[in-house]
């Protein structure tokens, strides 16, 4: 008997794996080498080259098919509350650290330093952006943690030991037993949410109260980020204010701390990584910085963790733009493959811009992040890390959209890399600050820091007189920026409700200006045709002012 066939498999697209991140991403190289970190391309290479490695893809993949799993007691009955991670997490974790995603910037501050881990960041959100999470929150919290005093807990001896190590343990034991600590964050709560001055949670000083002293936690927080951490900096209120508590998972030479993890978060997406509910039934921790100050030095440490955000968006633009163009290189359609297809080009190629918009501005404020002894590149990165977050991961979200549409139902499916991709977007646009408050934190710095106005001039006058329709555009920002910046007592000048579009339009114009600066002229003709020149409407609307052909051999080499 002949075997009963209905079909053959055909025009189906392969896989994609074992490939480079790095060099097939010259965009990204570009910018490496513009911004100072060109010393560092043969590591970001070797790290592009293991992402792409198909074990490594598959990590990603199985990281995120099985979550966390929060075991609240052993056999015995003992409170353990202990989170249970998949060997997949554990895989690429250690990558990261071996890497010095989460610490190396710091204790290495060369030249190029945070333009190489903000390039290496990218690229690991390419490939899971779950473990983005711990490796921010450890990289943002270290420098905090470097300037505590010894006082209760001896920061210097104990902590900053397993802070920089390139290992990571994933042992839930006291610090001092352990080669490596993370340090998640709890701020926000039940009522508060975004406003943390409503927390309730509060902080009893053991003795004397200050700085560096022992203090007892009673409270909760909504979202605790890193609930396996070894350590949180958490925001409490005191007879003082609201003040910052390092508060471990151990207590040292003592028990496992009483912070109560009550339930993981169900997220959307973030699937790989633990977000909890916790409470602090007098749980205890140490004060860092002055005791009214710990709102101002959390939102430092939200500083750092909020450029992360428009890392990982730009990640996650990016692996979708790739994943489309590789579908569509692959795949045919009425006779012929999609990528030769006009409407599909066009599509593909605004698709294109909005990635290659996004990786220039992210490395050009961790350019500024290298720079920040400066007065200049502060200034910068107090006004463009917000409005770079706002309008970055609230077009990668819509974007990510139309990557997945590309595939079809194919995409659609949780076989395709992009159901994942998709899934994780909104998260970069929420987490650290929401996009209104993004907008209103644009306008504060506008309205109170003179010097951020000048700054913001001086980097966007770079581009003057290249095209004049980024120039009229530019000029009716600042002269807004400028009634806003007239004295925040004049509620006229600093309306409100005019924040998105001052900081959207910011970050609009800075990617403008630096395609305009530094890619070729066909791209930056077609950033400035879409986004400058032509309203908003659909992805792949303004084809006919789009170089398809110049942007997409960009985009991924030898395409076109």
């Amino acid at each position: 008997m002949q075997p009963f066939f209905t079909h053959a498999v055909t025009n189906q697209v392969p896989p994609l794996d074992d490939y480079s991140l790095y060099d097939t991403d010259p965009v990204l190289a570009e910018a490496v080498a513009r911004e100072g970190a060109h010393a560092h391309a043969a590591e970001l290479r070797e790290h592009g080259a293991w992402l792409g490695r198909a074990q490594t893809l598959a990590a990603g993949d199985e990281a995120n098919r099985h979550p966390p799993a929060l075991h609240g007691y052993d056999r015995g009955g003992h409170r353990i509350d202990r989170i249970e991670f998949h060997s997949a997490w554990t895989q690429l974790m250690r990558g990261i650290a071996a890497r010095g995603l989460h610490n190396r910037a710091w204790l290495q501050p060369g030249a190029g330093a945070h333009v190489a881990r903000a390039a290496a960041f990218l690229m690991q959100g390419q490939v899971e952006a779950g473990t983005l999470c711990p490796t921010t929150m450890t990289f943002a919290a270290l420098p905090l943690i470097a300037r505590e005093p010894a006082g209760a807990i001896d920061f210097a001896q104990t902590w900053m030991p397993r802070l920089a190590s390139r290992e990571f343990d994933p042992a839930d034991a006291p610090v001092g037993a352990k080669s490596g600590a993370l340090i998640g964050m709890g701020l926000t709560e039940k009522q508060g949410g975004s406003d943390l001055r409503a927390i309730t949670t509060r902080a009893e000083p053991e003795g004397a109260a200050g700085r560096g002293r022992p203090y007892r936690l009673t409270g909760h927080k909504w979202f605790f980020s890193v609930p396996q951490a070894d350590a949180h900096l958490v925001l409490a209120r005191t007879d003082a204010g609201l003040g910052c508590f390092f508060v471990p998972r151990w207590v040292p030479d003592g028990p496992r701390n009483a912070v109560r993890v009550r339930r993981l978060k169900d997220k959307l997406g973030n699937r790989s990584n633990a977000s909890a509910e916790v409470e602090f039934e007098d749980a205890w921790g140490v004060m860092m910085g002055e005791p009214d100050r710990g709102l101002a030095l959390l939102l430092e440490m939200a500083s750092t963790t909020r450029l992360d955000c428009v890392l990982g968006s730009a990640a996650l633009l990016r692996q979708g733009v790739v994943q489309a163009l590789h579908h569509a290189r692959h795949r045919q359609a009425f006779g012929a493959p999609l990528l030769s297809q006009p409407l599909m080009r066009a599509l593909l190629a605004d698709l294109a811009l909005e990635s290659e918009a996004a990786t220039v501005l992210a490395l050009r404020l961790a350019r500024a992040m290298d720079e920040r002894d400066s007065p200049v590149a502060r200034a910068l990165l107090r006004v463009g890390t917000p409005a770079a977050k706002l309008w970055v991961c609230k077009r990668a979200v819509q974007a990510l959209g139309e990557c997945l549409e590309v595939l079809g139902g194919n995409g659609y499916v949780e076989e395709s890399p992009l159901a994942r991709l998709y899934r994780e977007a909104p998260v970069n646009s929420i987490w650290e600050g929401s996009g209104n408050v993004m907008a209103l934190d644009v306008l504060r710095a506008l309205a109170r820091e003179p010097d951020v106005t000048e700054a913001i001039e001086t980097e966007l006058g770079l581009a003057r007189g290249r095209d004049a329709r980024y120039d009229a555009r530019l000029a009716a920002w600042l002269d807004a920026a400028r009634r806003a910046g007239a004295g925040h007592d004049d509620h006229a000048a600093a309306d409100p409700a005019s924040a998105r579009w001052l900081a959207a339009e910011l970050a609009r114009l800075w990617q403008g200006a630096l395609l305009l600066c530094h890619a070729p002229a066909p791209v930056a003709e077609g950033f400035v045709s879409t986004r400058l020149a032509g309203g908003a409407g659909l992805w792949g609307e303004g084809g006919a002012g789009v170089d398809a052909a110049a942007v997409l051999s960009r985009a991924w080499p030898g395409i076109c």
